[in-house]
């Protein structure tokens, strides 16, 4: 007699047996089928090497520190080591007295002035156009269709190569230092803004249109405020194009700043000198960095990160 469906799901599978020996077979256990199927994909992963996992701010301060610190013996190394690289490679401690005696002497202090004034006006135009014009070219099809052939040709030409002609036509006061800085990041912060712009989603603007916003109103209340973070991340991004473009605007008849220590400390050999200005270089970058990173989360604090 044959048992209704019911009855018989209930009593679970029944037993097969084999046609040669007429065993019963029974089915496996429950434990090693899902051992079967699931293979390692519920083992435990280590965080640290985990992609695009957080590793929590413990880790984050541990690691920075020990990068740190091997940077630092990599340097206490190549110092100590005997020949001629213990002449080209300066021990912290020389290093260090270099940069108190550049203190000391006011020469830092001036130096540092003059760079970074040349630095924050030449910058400060960058953004400005790179704000101005990157919005307009993400925000409208007409401005991008004039703009981008311009902007193609000219991205190309590499700024040092205009210093003949900014000395030619600025002559060698602060002006032609100041413009090889602003050409050398303009058409970097006018291309990156342009993609924050056109990251503002659709949605966003067909709804400021629905509800009767004109576009000077949508430019103002809607891709502004959207695209600021990514602004800030732009031209913090692009801050050490500045720095570098320094370098070669200060070799043009400049009598101080940090570029022109170093290249007067390398016709004198003072490797702990120029040692010293270098540190200097990454310390504002940093700073510069963590400022930027908090002005960006103090000003759009949706987009902290």
């Amino acid at each position: 007699m044959v048992p209704p469906p019911d009855i018989a799901l209930a009593a679970g599978p029944r037993p097969t047996a084999s046609r040669a020996s007429g065993a019963t077979l029974s089915p496996p256990p429950a434990a090693d089928l899902t051992a079967t199927t699931t293979g390692t994909r519920g083992r435990k992963r280590s965080g640290l090497l985990a992609i695009r996992a957080d590793i929590g701010a413990g880790w984050r301060i541990a690691l920075g520190v020990v990068g740190i610190a091997s940077v630092f013996l990599l340097w206490l190394w190549a110092s100590s080591r005997g020949g001629s690289s213990s002449v080209l490679v300066p021990t912290p401690s020389a290093t260090w007295k270099a940069f108190r005696a550049m203190l000391s002497d006011g020469t830092l202090r001036t130096n540092l002035a003059a760079s970074a004034q040349r630095v924050a006006i030449g910058y400060s135009i960058s953004v400005v156009v790179g704000v101005v014009l990157g919005l307009a070219i993400g925000s409208f099809a007409s401005v991008e269709s004039f703009l981008e052939p311009q902007l193609a040709f000219l991205r190309y030409v590499p700024a040092p190569a205009l210093v003949p002609l900014f000395i030619l036509w600025l002559g060698i006061d602060e002006p032609p230092k100041i413009w090889l800085i602003v050409v050398g990041t303009v058409f970097y912060n006018i291309l990156m803004v342009a993609d924050v712009g056109r990251n503002v989603p659709r949605e966003m603007l067909d709804a400021s249109y629905t509800l009767g916003a004109p576009r000077r109103t949508i430019l103002r209340r809607v891709i502004f405020p959207h695209a600021l973070p990514g602004m800030i991340d732009v031209a913090r991004i692009n801050l050490a194009a500045a720095w570098s473009m320094l370098v070669v605007a200060e070799l043009i008849a400049a009598q101080d700043g940090l570029a022109f220590e170093i290249n007067q400390a390398q016709r004198f050999r003072a490797v702990d000198t120029m040692f010293a200005l270098l540190i200097l270089f990454g310390i504002i970058g940093l700073v510069s960095d963590l400022f930027l990173r908090w002005l960006r989360n103090r000003m759009a604090p949706w987009a902290r990160s």
